[in-house]
């Protein structure tokens, strides 16, 4: 009953907010504020979130899916979304850290376009932050150059906001990437500010989802520092490749940290015929 309520409520406040959607400006507007019962972002805080233009080819040759994708190469990540929204449901989390037992098992691809299609539901928001501090790639593989990295928000005490971009006709979802590597990566994503970061994206908004690229469990102690800030993790392994006792070593490593499932890329199998 009580979700319900709110499923309603959300939906009053997006009626009496279309009228401002409809009239905000294509750059620079606080998508997510719209989809909240939360004031306009520029309202509270007086900044504005730039949109950022981005290349249709530059996104495709990175397999990063477009915004609105319905066809054979969004259906694998539709299905992990309602796998992975119906667990976090049930947990009552809404921030999911994206790690991968190795490098190269796919885990950055995975969780941009996770966090797209998650992005896809009307009823939710999506902010996907790079938390691989070691090696950033969330701004390379969308082909922008940010001004301001997250990492400089934990290391400068920089403003959050002003490191938060959206690409362009991606209206529910926006991204906190890094700017450069950081080499005592584990102890800032250890730390209280790195806490206190994650906690304000967490709670600005009921309906937002917060997913987070983590460096390799077995390659760096970042995803341990880190894990005692994240309600929940998804295991990306590569069949193939990933060794057995590198998927039970990384479950061990996370703890009591609630693994929600593994992600298999590189499957040989080959797909059913679509319906």
């Amino acid at each position: 009953m009580e979700r319900i309520k709110r499923a309603l409520e959300l939906a009053r406040v997006q009626r009496s907010q279309q009228q401002v959607g409809n009239a905000a400006p294509a750059t620079g507007v606080d998508v997510e504020g719209l989809a909240s019962s939360q004031p306009l972002e520029q309202e509270r805080n007086g900044w504005r979130m730039p949109v950022l233009p981005v290349s249709a080819e530059w996104l495709a040759r990175e397999r990063i899916l477009a915004a609105g994708e319905s066809g054979a190469a969004a259906a694998p990540y539709k299905l992990l979304r309602t796998q992975v929204l119906r667990r976090m449901d049930q947990l009552g989390a809404n921030t999911l850290a994206i790690v991968s037992p190795r490098a190269n098992d796919g885990k950055t691809l995975t969780a941009i376009n996770l966090a797209i299609t998650l992005s896809s539901d009307p009823a939710r928001t999506t902010l996907l932050v790079d938390f691989d501090l070691r090696n950033p790639q969330l701004a390379e593989r969308f082909g922008l150059q940010p001004s301001l990295g997250v990492e400089e928000c934990l290391l400068d005490r920089k403003p959050i906001a002003q490191a938060m971009v959206r690409p362009a006709g991606y209206d529910r979802l926006t991204l906190l990437p890094a700017h450069h590597s950081v080499e005592q990566s584990s102890e800032l994503l250890g730390s209280v500010h790195t806490g206190e970061l994650v906690s304000e994206v967490r709670d600005r908004y009921t309906n937002r989802i917060v997913l987070f690229d983590i460096a390799p469990v077995l390659e760096a102690d970042d995803a341990l520092a880190f894990s005692r800030h994240v309600q929940a993790v998804l295991v990306v392994i590569t069949e193939g490749k990933t060794r057995r006792e590198d998927v039970v070593r990384t479950m061990e490593l996370l703890g009591d940290t609630p693994i929600i499932g593994t992600l298999l890329n590189g499957s040989r199998q080959r797909p059913r015929r679509a319906y």
